[in-house]
């Protein structure tokens, strides 16, 4: 019997829900009236895995689950990704339905942006009609706003986000990186990665998205861990600092590398590069500070941009960069790397390859399936960072982005149909058909 739709969800009633509770039940207490106003049961939310090879399955108190990790109040249950229904729904940002004897278990992603954040896990008592599947799909996106908020004052998502410890330049490399490692616009969508090496080794991107422009970086800080992470904070805050004070994209080269001879240690040095997309004219400027050759693919072929190679950030003080023409026509993927990816024992993979390979992945299964395969490549030791960003560029005026609920279903969906074998699904941004499974 179908699921009666229910009147729809009450925000006002689910953030009192919310702001009643610490910030570690924040999550729970969301889903607790999420399920109440849904009509569900055994609700549960997901966390995607740091390493985007596994979700994490967070629960408030001690819940006895065999194998879980358990800190301060909270248990972690790490959850393989490969070849399940969890994969498929994070690929493809669509809503999977199963069928049981008593009702229906509902998959739903958990995204802001196009960012994968986690997933939604519940059952309803029957069989879900297209009413149901709305109310899911932005419970789902409610939650994500709630995650959002809450980690901000707990460190239990960070934790359970972490298959694996955490060495201190880790640490350091992390707090580097963008809050969300995902943009979908309505021009663009960019998705950034880091593989961390064992010894870390200075590696970072960054993106911030303003009303007229999208602003981009990537830099590799010479030298492995502590110091290598220190270095990387340098730049990366004058970075911030310079861009946020409102210095063109020349001015935030020539205050960064000052900032850097100023400041580093003789011999220090950061290569990178600097980009500044024009959202009202679709040109981009990039300085290209000793850093290897972004790569842009057009019409399925791979070429390297040519740019003119500057000295890296730090080398000679008080000096001017040239800011250059990156070429920008609707439909182009440009992929920026560090060396990680081309050097040392990475030097094997074929990086033009994988990207002929994923050319009709989302940027945010691009970045991950480069960097699953540079640890393919190098069996699993990698000798240093490998780091990535992926922009696709579709041209166009300034306008909102497509899709809802969080996701652009609709270039979400095609990419994990068509690139990884999946079953072919309903159009973008409908559920998935139940299945006895």
């Amino acid at each position: 019997m179908p699921t009666p739709p229910v009147p729809g969800l009450d925000v006002g009633a689910l953030l009192d829900r919310v702001m009643g509770t610490a910030p570690i039940e924040a999550v729970e207490a969301a889903a607790g009236a999420l399920a109440e106003m849904v009509g569900a049961r055994g609700l549960a939310f997901l966390i995607a895995d740091f390493s985007g090879r596994a979700v994490v399955r967070l629960t408030v108190g001690n819940t006895g689950v065999d194998g879980a990790r358990a800190q301060e109040g909270a248990q972690a249950e790490t959850l393989p990704l490969s070849g399940t229904v969890y994969e498929r729904v994070l690929r493809t940002q669509q809503i999977d339905v199963q069928a049981l004897d008593d009702g229906a278990r509902v998959i739903a992603p958990v995204t802001d942006r196009g960012d994968a954040i986690g997933l939604l896990e519940l059952v309803l008592p029957g069989e879900p009609g297209p009413a149901s599947i709305a109310d899911v799909a932005a419970a789902a996106h409610t939650l994500a706003y709630v995650v959002i908020a809450a980690r901000r004052y707990t460190d239990v998502f960070e934790w359970g986000q972490r298959t694996t410890p955490f060495s201190l330049a880790a640490e350091i490399q992390r707090r580097l990186l963008p809050a969300s490692y995902t943009c979908e616009a309505g021009q663009f969508t960019l998705a950034g990665w880091l593989e961390p090496a064992a010894s870390v080794g200075g590696d970072t991107f960054d993106f911030t998205l303003n009303n007229d422009a999208l602003h981009v970086s990537i830099t590799d800080a010479v030298g492995h861990e502590v110091e290598a992470a220190l270095l990387a904070t340098l730049l990366v805050g004058a970075l911030r600092n310079a861009r946020r004070t409102g210095l063109d994209l020349d001015a935030q080269a020539r205050y960064a590398n000052d900032a850097l001879a100023d400041n580093a240690s003789a011999g220090q040095f950061v290569t990178g590069q600097l980009v500044r997309v024009d959202l009202s004219t679709g040109t981009a400027g990039i300085v290209n500070a000793g850093h290897p050759f972004p790569l842009l693919v057009r019409d399925g072929r791979v070429r390297e941009i040519d740019l003119g190679i500057e000295l890296p950030f730090g080398v000679v003080p008080a000096r001017s960069f040239q800011v250059q023409r990156l070429p920008l026509e609707p439909g182009d993927r440009i992929v920026f790397l560090t060396d990680g990816m081309q050097e040392r024992n990475a030097a094997v993979l074929d990086v033009a390859a994988a990207l002929r390979d994923t050319t009709e992945l989302h940027p945010r299964e691009v970045v991950q399936e480069l960097g699953a395969a540079v640890l393919r490549a190098t069996g699993g030791d990698l000798r240093d960072d490998a780091t990535m960003v992926c922009l696709d560029w579709y041209g166009g005026p300034p306008r909102r982005r497509a899709g809802a609920n969080g996701a652009d279903t609709a270039r979400a969906s095609a990419a994990g149909r068509t690139s990884r074998g999946l079953d072919r699904g309903p159009a973008p941004g409908q559920a998935s058909p139940p299945s006895s499974s």
